[in-house]
């Protein structure tokens, strides 16, 4: 390995990727030329142990990041996803950084989230409803925070000892943060509806969605997950980060496309058509916008980049 190797640690990571810059980073990135194949995921043992890779390059660099999914690390006291980012030079193919993939993950999903934001939330939206009190919550709060004014962000999750645990993280930052007793009430006040969670039956639902809300879908990572029904993509506008990762991947759109509910082509614009101009984002104050992300190596490969940049 090249003796100029660098690591960038968990915090590391955090610390220099602030929302503004990443978003502002990803938008060029989209806009520019890159390829990022659909991750790859390869069973390691009897048990249904996993290896997943994502790779991306761009000409200036290379990247791939490593993710191992162990659920019986449970049983271990240990996490049952670990995940590192390996950053090359894009001309000699030399290693230039080792980050903790994990926050690279956190950091770079919330900003793709909050990049569609910016195109296909109205521009005064000031309630976000978080569905999902996972890691990834407190993330999507901030990042959409650095989009929109929001004033107000209400909680929903299955257990209300986790809702309170995200509310707290919130406040904590000073985050106008509150817990949701119901998801229904919320749905019918919200701007902005965030979903990362775990979710294989769906929550969030088209006549709880009023028009004019953004929907953010999250998880829902493999076609058998979804975390909307039929109502809601039915009525709204959609869009992906990807068209090759999200209509193979996402649930949200492969089961519904599936059984003839939506055509390919309801879905409308992936994020580089928004970023270049190709499709405007949101046309008109009532419309419902929705937003399918299933991750893509390209926003990895932005943001190790910029952490390797910012931390030089």
């Amino acid at each position: 390995m090249s003796a100029t190797l660098r690591h960038f640690s968990s915090d590391d990571v955090h610390a220099a990727l602030d929302y503004a810059a990443l978003v502002e980073a990803l938008r060029a990135q989209f806009a520019a030329e890159a390829t990022a194949p659909v991750r790859s995921s390869h069973a390691v043992t009897p048990a249904g142990d996993r290896l997943l890779l994502m790779p991306a390059w761009d000409g200036v660099s290379i990247g791939v990041k490593i993710v191992t999914v162990f659920p019986g690390n449970r049983a271990r006291s240990l996490p049952s996803v670990a995940a590192l980012y390996v950053l090359m030079d894009g001309t000699t193919g030399h290693p230039i950084a080792l980050i903790d993939g994990e926050a690279l993950t956190l950091r770079r999903t919330g900003a793709a989230s909050a990049l569609a934001s910016s195109y296909l939330s109205r521009e005064d939206a000031s309630h976000l409803v978080l569905v999902g009190t996972g890691a990834l919550a407190p993330f999507m709060a901030e990042a959409h925070s650095a989009v929109r004014s929001i004033e107000r962000i209400s909680v929903w999750g299955r257990t209300p000892a986790h809702v309170e645990r995200t509310v707290a993280a919130l406040v904590s930052k000073g985050m106008p943060a509150e817990p949701a007793t119901s998801l229904r009430a919320a749905l019918d006040d919200a701007d902005i509806v965030s979903c990362a969670t775990t979710a294989r039956e769906p929550l969030v639902r088209g006549s709880d969605v009023r028009n004019g809300t953004h929907v953010d879908l999250v998880g829902a990572f493999t076609p058998d997950m979804r975390e909307s029904d039929d109502a809601l993509v039915s009525r709204a506008t959609l869009f992906v980060d990807t068209f090759a990762g999200a209509l193979k991947e996402g649930g949200d759109l492969v089961q519904p496309m599936s059984r003839g509910v939506i055509a390919r082509e309801s879905i409308r614009a992936e994020l580089a058509d928004l970023v270049s101009g190709a499709h405007p984002g949101r046309r008109t104050r009532d419309e419902i916008t929705l937003f399918k992300s299933v991750g893509t190596g390209v926003e990895d490969l932005c943001a190790a980049r910029l952490v390797a940049h910012r931390l030089a």
